[in-house]
């Protein structure tokens, strides 16, 4: 059974009172008992002395060997006197006379030759003992001497025993028990009052410093205990109050450090796991989760190769944690293809969900691809001049050895050259673009620019081509007009290099069209209404996998099919950068039945409020 504290010390209080009465009521008792059996033995002895000097008259040398009347009635006589009960006894332990028993009753009478008083004064001339008597049944107090002097003890002599009734001391231990038993309720009571009063007391405040430290643990700040003594007790109070501003002050550090942390965590481009010293999440941030589609709220307490199943990454995180040194490494995930840069350090932690090891994961993804798409650069650069330079180089070597003697020939070489030249200068002005608007240091005006006259300008200047192949060139256009905020040069550069490109990848008597209309749905998200520009052609088409890529720098999806074509690979990628510099988007789709679609999306211009109707038409 659990009791409180406060019981435990008002029962254990009582206890010791209780026990401690007890003992003093026995105590009491026993001493009372001792003195007044003392008294009595003091009593018995005087009195057993004057009645054997009244008695030894009787038994001289020819003194009764039975009993005689006198006998009886000096027994009787002495006992009235004295309040005492006299018993005469011969040595062989007949009785003699007795004052509590009737002459004629004698005979009925036990031997006393073994009653311990008795055999004691027959051994050395006196004897006592306490018992209840077998004559009366009272508890008596016996005291037997013989009957003669002791320096004069003669054969045959009697023993006298006086016998007192212990009803008055029995009767006064009773009064003094019922006295004791009365005081020592009531100081039983009143020790019980202090007790729980005492108990209340010390316990008060223990119990609200308990329940101080309880909401404490709960959470709940700023717990007060109210001091009141200066005693131990308050001396504790005033101790948990002090424990407890320390303790919030350092709740609060650590909640901030922890806030700081975990925002900084949340904040982190970088995915962060922290394992303990048997790979078991401690913790992990949003990125990490991001990046390897966990369950953040699961991942904790768990094992990492739980989470995430990786060779490379198992290997790595295993060399980390049995060698307690910090690793490096790469690893590439399937099937999204992600690159991520791991760099691992040691925190030393050697407990359970203590950090051990800290991982941090670096998306190089878009770093590789850039590389990749730098290293491509490079090498279609080199191979783009390499080849009008080779081209050059050749004829140019071919008139130095005799060609140029030969009007007809040489002629014909400086027309290659001239176009290998022009080819050239082609690349090289659009990587300068290319490379100017890239960084900036093309400035791009911004003005109402009405696209329906702009695009009309650029089908004019494309209808030309388009005729020479037979081409169909349909233009659909909407009935109000359409303002876009941009540099119209720009723009009419996109919709002509759109426009070439369908020309010149449409065979003959194909058909090129383009609409424009009302975007409803955008791919990338603007505050502003978007106007879409279609450019559809039914030529050879773009395979659906080298979409994404076609406005790379120098990809073509045919190399040799471009080239012949005069192609420099720069056109889309000027028009993308065009097109985004705008606020503005542009991919390419696939024609049904064939062909390609290169969509332009543009922001229309804020001071516009005119209402853009959708082209009629199979575009």
């Amino acid at each position: 059974m659990n009791l409180s504290l406060r019981w435990k010390v008002a029962l254990g209080t009582l206890a010791a009172v209780l026990v401690g009465l007890l003992v003093a009521g026995w105590l009491v008792i026993r001493s009372v008992e001792q003195t007044e059996l003392s008294r009595m033995a003091e009593m018995l002895e005087t009195r057993s002395s004057l009645a054997a000097m009244a008695l030894r008259p009787l038994f001289d040398q020819t003194g009764p060997a039975v009993p005689s009347p006198l006998l009886h009635t000096t027994i009787r006589e002495l006992s009235r006197q004295a309040r005492l009960r006299i018993t005469v006894i011969k040595q062989d332990g007949t009785v003699l006379s007795d004052s509590a028993v009737p002459a004629e009753g004698l005979t009925h009478i036990d031997n006393h030759l073994a009653r311990p008083e008795v055999a004691q004064a027959l051994a050395s001339g006196r004897g006592m003992d306490i018992r209840a008597s077998q004559t009366t049944g009272e508890r008596t107090y016996y005291v037997a001497r013989l009957l003669s002097e002791p320096a004069r003890i003669q054969p045959g002599v009697p023993v006298i025993r006086l016998g007192l009734p212990l009803t008055s001391i029995d009767e006064r231990v009773r009064h003094i028990q019922q006295d004791l038993l009365t005081a020592f309720g009531a100081a039983f009571l009143l020790a019980m009052v202090l007790s729980l009063w005492v108990s209340r007391t010390l316990t008060k405040p223990l119990s609200e410093m308990a329940a101080a430290a309880r909401q404490l643990a709960a959470g709940t700040p700023g717990i007060r205990l109210t001091v009141s003594s200066s005693d131990e007790v308050g001396l504790l109070a005033r101790t948990l109050n002090q424990m407890t501003d320390q303790l919030e002050t350092k709740i609060k550090e650590v909640s901030d450090d922890r806030a700081q942390l975990l925002a900084m965590l949340i904040a982190m481009v970088e995915g962060v796991m922290v394992l303990d010293y048997r790979g078991t999440v401690v913790q992990v941030n949003p990125a990490l989760e991001r990046m390897f589609a966990l369950e953040l709220t699961e991942s904790r307490g768990r094992h990492y190769a739980e989470l995430i199943r990786h060779e490379g990454l198992t290997a790595l995180v295993s060399a980390v944690l049995q060698t307690r040194s910090g690793q490096g490494g790469e690893i590439t995930l399937s099937p999204s293809g992600s690159c991520l840069r791991v760099e691992a350090s040691i925190a030393g932690g050697n407990r359970e969900q203590e950090a051990c090891a800290v991982f941090v994961f670096h998306d190089i993804t878009e770093l590789r691809r850039l590389e990749k798409i730098r290293k491509d650069f490079v090498a279609n650069v080199s191979h783009e001049l390499r080849t009008p330079l080779t081209s050059i180089k050749g004829y140019v070597e071919a008139l130095l050895d005799g060609g140029k003697d030969d009007p007809s020939t040489a002629a014909a070489f400086l027309e290659i050259i001239m176009r290998q030249s022009n080819r050239l200068n082609l690349i090289l002005d659009d990587l300068l673009q290319l490379s100017q608007i890239e960084s900036g240091q093309v400035l791009f005006r911004r003005e109402p620019v009405e696209l329906r006259a702009l695009l009309e300008r650029t089908v004019a200047v494309i209808k030309p081509l388009a005729d020479k192949k037979h081409h169909t060139l349909e233009l659909s256009l909407p009935d109000d007009y359409v303002v876009v905020e941009g540099d119209e040069e720009r723009l009419v550069q996109v919709f002509i290099n759109l426009l070439e490109n369908a020309v010149k990848y449409t065979p003959d008597q194909g058909r090129i069209s383009m609409a424009i209309r009302q975007a409803t749905q955008s791919r990338m998200a603007s505050p502003r209404p978007m106007i879409e520009i279609v450019v559809a052609d039914s030529g050879i088409g773009i395979p659906e996998a080298d979409r994404p890529r076609v406005f790379e720098r120098f990809y073509r999806v045919d190399k040799a099919r471009s080239r012949e074509l005069g192609g420099t690979g720069l056109g889309l990628a000027i028009v993308k950068h065009i097109v985004e510099a705008h606020s503005g988007h542009v991919w390419v789709e696939g024609n049904a039945p064939r062909g390609s679609r290169f969509v332009v999306h543009l922001p229309v211009a804020q001071e516009s409020s005119t209402t853009i109707s959708t082209a009629a038409g199979n575009i």
